[in-house]
């Protein structure tokens, strides 16, 4: 009996060990978004809410808005979610149906530990390798034959949102598999032998059943793999050119709301413009807090739906 009581009280100081953990990193969220808020008061009161609809980013006129990075930013994500989904899922289906037995784990690793190379390494790497090869030969070829629409016009510079979004979709691309692949991996082995047992073919069962059943916690992946691209700073900054600007060409260079804050924020020297920068940072808080906590949630929805078909 004796035991049995310290048992339970182990297990209750455990579950409320966990509990305080879990608390703390909801306050340091809390905290954090208090301490944005209030740090970025002096530029809202100045601007308020014309400062997201501001093309204007002028330092020495004090005149600040945040257009032309929050377009940056969107336009730059979904061009590399654009380039990063195919690639994305056909590796997932790949490694999780196709692929031989002895290759998926070494594979997936290495697929993996391309999430854990640091940013600035693909920066320099989309510097001295990808820029050249956009500026010599991609680019060129793209205005020559697409230039007549407003996607490819422009002097190929190398650097600009074409190559900004294939630098984010490389980064992204082990966060969207690595969730499908095992979003893909759970679909019961009975569904997809029920399927091949009417006559389904590989491909078919992949199509009509697979990824169905998976499709809640893939579009879960995918809005991770999202929110990462959002808030991608070293590698995107090195190769986008940095020009606040609104432009609907590949080949123009942009500015995101993540580059801007890096390399401005020691250039601040007034009040106005560091609150002004950290307003930036507050819409890019709830931006990507807002689409990670949809992709937690369909991934929550995926799990729960899985213990109701067991």
């Amino acid at each position: 009996m004796q035991k049995h009581n310290i048992k339970l009280n182990k297990d209750h100081a455990f579950r409320g060990l966990t509990a305080l953990l879990s608390l703390i990193l909801l306050l340091l969220s809390i905290g954090i978004l208090f301490k944005l808020i209030i740090s970025s008061n002096l530029s809202f009161n100045a601007f308020g809410f014309k400062f997201l609809l501001s093309k204007d980013w002028d330092p020495v006129q004090k005149l600040f808005g945040a257009l032309p990075f929050m377009w940056g930013t969107f336009f730059s994500a979904t061009l590399a979610l654009i380039f990063a989904l195919p690639i994305s899922i056909g590796i997932a289906i790949f490694l999780s149906e196709l692929a031989p037995i002895w290759m998926r784990q070494p594979v997936s690793f290495i697929i993996e530990l391309l999430a854990a190379i640091p940013s600035v390494v693909y920066g320099l790497w989309g510097l001295f390798v990808l820029v050249p090869v956009m500026q010599h030969w991609v680019e060129p070829v793209l205005a020559k034959y697409l230039g007549f629409l407003p996607l490819f016009k422009g002097y190929p510079l190398g650097v600009g949102m074409l190559t900004g979004g294939i630098i984010i979709a490389i980064m992204i691309i082990p966060t969207i598999s690595s969730i499908s692949r095992e979003i893909l991996a759970a679909v019961p082995e009975n569904q997809k032998e029920a399927a091949l047992a009417i006559g389904m073919t590989r491909w078919e069962t992949i199509w009509k059943v697979m990824l169905p059943y998976g499709r809640s916690g893939i579009v879960g992946a995918i809005l991770l793999g999202y929110g990462r691209a959002l808030g991608e700073t070293m590698a995107v900054t090195m190769v986008i050119g940095n020009t606040p600007s609104l432009s609907l060409s590949l080949f123009a260079p942009a500015y995101t709301i993540a580059s801007v804050i890096a390399n401005e924020f020691t250039e601040a020297t007034y009040k106005l413009y560091i609150s002004s920068l950290i307003e930036l940072s507050l819409i890019l808080f709830v931006i990507t807090f807002t689409l990670n906590a949809l992709a937690r949630f369909l991934l929550w929805r995926m799990k729960r739906f899985e213990e109701v078909k067991v």
